[in-house]
């Protein structure tokens, strides 16, 4: 636990996890971890800003205890319902039943159903603003960022944004609190597109429109509840997010993702051809066998990239299964409007391609260059997989 003053009467509390293996129970965090910010301002009324995950109660309300009395907590505002932020609810609830929380009318009901929480609960409209003494609190409704309760909550004296899981990141950071402190910037903001893309891709739409009320407010701090603080420049990581946003629209940036999967080494054949004909046309790649890299460090190239091959061996008439199951949580995640070619061997039925052009075409990914070829990868084939390569090549630089 690491406990700092980020502004005027503004500490941060930073919770370290090393033992969750799985956030969500599905997006791999380890050896990296992953930090639970919460946050108390302190004035003539006192405010904690979300909590964190029940098994690390204990750890954060010592700390807070060491500045403020829990009992002299006025509020408790829950900008997301998640348990990771609101574990610590009914611990602190114990200690100081007077508490009255601050969020969403959607989030009423989740109180009662995660916590059977039903009583001093203050519902605040979007744009709301409480005094709680020399500062003025202002909340500000960001519904599905990522689920439908969600808000962030705005210090209006002093400029910090307490923003929950938008700007959040991977990676437990608890000695280099600040994103100036940060000694692997580029390294944390790749772990930050990481969990942009397993957390919040679906929402993009959602995350474009609470970017633009960010803007407005000209945050001086950005305080997220996962990973840095950000005081010295809080529009970067704005404007990372208004890019990645923006990608659920345009498709990307002009590179490529090649997905495969190999039965017997054909198709793994085929595939080293065609990552030789992109890297002749100058298109940067990223290669990913799905049987040993996990969906989660796929998303983001998948994300940002324009291009998309698909190299599948024929399974019984029809797609190999893990690419099935990678295309199947792509369409859940939206991740939408690619450039896509596709290339594979079969033994005794072709069938792989068919399903592929039907599962991605509600994706809006035209599939134009394809490659189906009967058992071995053999001189001629290899030579169209290069060939394949060079074409989708051509065509990602193009922008089509």
């Amino acid at each position: 636990m690491i406990t700092r003053q980020i502004a005027d009467n503004v500490h941060a509390f930073s919770v370290d996890d090393h033992t969750t293996p799985l956030f969500e129970g599905l997006w791999p965090v380890q050896p990296g971890g992953v930090t639970y910010n919460s946050y108390l301002i302190t004035d003539e009324k006192n405010v904690i800003v979300d909590l964190t995950r029940e098994f690390k109660a204990e750890t954060l309300l010592d700390a807070v205890s060491s500045i403020v009395e829990l009992k002299k907590i006025d509020y408790v505002v829950v900008n997301h319902m998640e348990p990771d932020h609101t574990g610590a609810l009914r611990t602190l609830l114990r200690i100081a039943p007077d508490i009255q929380i601050l969020c969403t009318s959607v989030a009423t009901s989740m109180l009662d159903s995660y916590y059977s929480v039903k009583t001093n609960i203050r519902e605040v409209e979007d744009g709301e603003k409480l005094s709680i003494g020399k500062k003025t609190l202002s909340f500000h409704h960001t519904p599905l960022v990522h689920w439908p309760e969600t808000m962030v909550t705005f210090d209006e004296t002093g400029g910090t944004l307490f923003s929950g899981d938008i700007f959040g990141s991977y990676g437990a950071v608890p000695e280099q609190v600040y994103d100036d402190e940060h000694a692997k910037l580029d390294d944390y903001i790749k772990e930050s597109l990481r969990y942009y893309t397993n957390i919040l891709s679906k929402f993009s739409p959602q995350v474009e429109k609470a970017v633009q009320s960010v803007k407005r407010l000209s945050p001086k701090v950005i305080a997220p509840s996962h990973g840095l603080v950000w005081r010295k420049d809080p529009g970067r990581i704005v404007d990372l997010y208004a890019q990645w946003a923006s990608f659920a629209v345009t498709g990307g940036e002009p590179g490529a993702t090649l997905i495969y999967a190999t039965m017997y080494g054909n198709t793994a054949q085929a595939m080293n051809a065609v990552v030789r004909g992109l890297q002749h046309e100058s298109v940067p790649v990223n290669v990913f066998n799905v049987n040993e890299t996990h969906l989660s460090y796929i998303l983001p190239s998948l994300y940002t990239n324009r291009g998309v091959l698909i190299g599948s061996p024929t399974y019984e008439g029809n797609i190999f299964p893990v690419i099935r199951h990678v295309l199947t949580d792509v369409g859940a995640k939206r991740i939408f409007n690619k450039s896509a070619a596709f290339f594979g061997s079969w033994s005794w039925s072709s069938g792989a391609l068919r399903e592929i052009t039907s599962m991605v075409k509600p994706y809006h990914w035209d599939v134009a260059e394809s490659l189906e070829f009967e058992g071995a990868a053999k001189e001629s084939v290899v030579k169209q997989a290069y060939d394949l390569g060079v074409a989708f090549g051509k065509r990602i630089k193009s922008g089509k």
